[in-house]
């Protein structure tokens, strides 16, 4: 099993109030290749930062991170449009850092990115793949990229209240510039990624297309974004059904209703619940009090522990062990 993680950028994260993944507009440029670090080496290397949100709730990197030292899982960084530099190793696909989404064209490598990302995807020899993402302001795009194909999900949020009406405001300007009516890119998922969506997106999209054509198990890991995922595969073809593996903070997020989007793509939900709030420990509780909720495959991680067996109570010691890591060792963005 190879865990593949989309690291990339979007200027549409900087819009304010629409991310909580890092401290502010400059920081959180750094939060995927943060990321991608903590889930490489357990800790930053070259980024300067560890991604905390401004109340305190570490990065869902720490979260993974802790399974994959429980587990020894393989992972695999692509570079989906880093905007910062990174120390760990990556895959490239040609995906540049995405605009902001009210620009006509905000990713034009997308088709590209999409297209050599499924080339690999095609290329890995492996039973089973989890593929996730690491990019602020994600599930606006991924709003866009919905709206887009016209299928009518909405989105989760890393903030506690979800500002949905921002976004879809944020997404109606977007279409506007780019001269899209909603449903306007219907069977056109490369068109609407890179008029609506962002870099991340389209080169998870491509991996898992890639891997599904050599009959490789395809996990989605991740919230409402890799449903946006989903619904380019469906967009572009692809008739069997699909797995996700997600939190239950984001199943439980009544603004996204993730089950009902799910039904209506043909996804086969996988929901695991962490148990943060029986830990008596101030990061975790930020999950609890709905932040963050998912990312960098924490769903498909904390997945993966327990078909392994592995109780949520060890999870949660070690997910507070590389937290305390984390802060103690590394400057923290909050």
């Amino acid at each position: 099993m190879r865990f593949l993680l989309v690291a990339g950028s979007t200027d549409t994260a900087a819009v304010p109030g629409l991310s909580a993944a890092g401290a502010d507009p400059d920081l959180r440029a750094h939060t995927p290749a943060a990321d991608a670090e903590i889930l490489t080496y357990g800790q930053p290397v070259r980024a300067p930062v560890v991604p905390v949100s401004p109340s305190g709730c570490p990065t869902p990197a720490a979260v993974t991170r802790a399974v994959r030292e429980t587990l020894g899982f393989d992972v695999t960084v692509v570079d989906g449009g880093l905007a910062e530099p990174t120390a760990a190793g990556t895959v490239t696909v040609g995906a540049r850092p995405g605009g902001d989404v009210r620009e006509a064209d905000p990713v034009p490598t997308a088709p590209g990115a999409y297209e050599a990302a499924r080339q690999f995807g095609r290329k890995l020899h492996e039973d089973e793949l989890f593929v996730a993402e690491s990019v602020p302001g994600g599930t606006t795009t991924a709003m866009g990229v919905l709206r887009a194909l016209g299928e009518p999900g909405a989105v989760s949020s890393s903030l506690p209240d979800n500002p949905l009406q921002q976004k879809r405001e944020v997404v109606a300007e977007g279409l506007d510039a780019s001269g899209l009516e909603p449903g306007g890119a219907v069977g056109h998922p490369k068109r609407a990624v890179r008029r609506m969506g962002d870099p991340v997106l389209a080169t998870a999209a491509g991996l898992a297309r890639g891997a599904l054509e050599t009959d490789t198990a395809v996990t989605l890991a991740g919230g409402t974004q890799m449903l946006a995922v989903a619904a380019m595969l469906r967009h572009d073809g692809v008739d069997r059904r699909l797995s996700l593996a997600t939190t239950s903070y984001v199943a439980g997020d009544d603004t996204a209703d993730l089950a009902a989007t799910a039904d209506a793509l043909g996804v086969d939900a996988t929901v695991t619940d962490p148990g943060f709030d029986a830990e008596d420990n101030p990061g975790l509780a930020r999950y609890v009090a709905g932040e963050a909720k998912e990312g960098v495959g924490m769903g498909g991680a904390l997945a993966l522990a327990r078909r392994a067996n592995v109780p949520m109570a060890e999870v949660r010691g070690s997910v507070a062990t590389v937290y305390e890591r984390l802060v103690g060792e590394t400057e923290v963005t909050s």
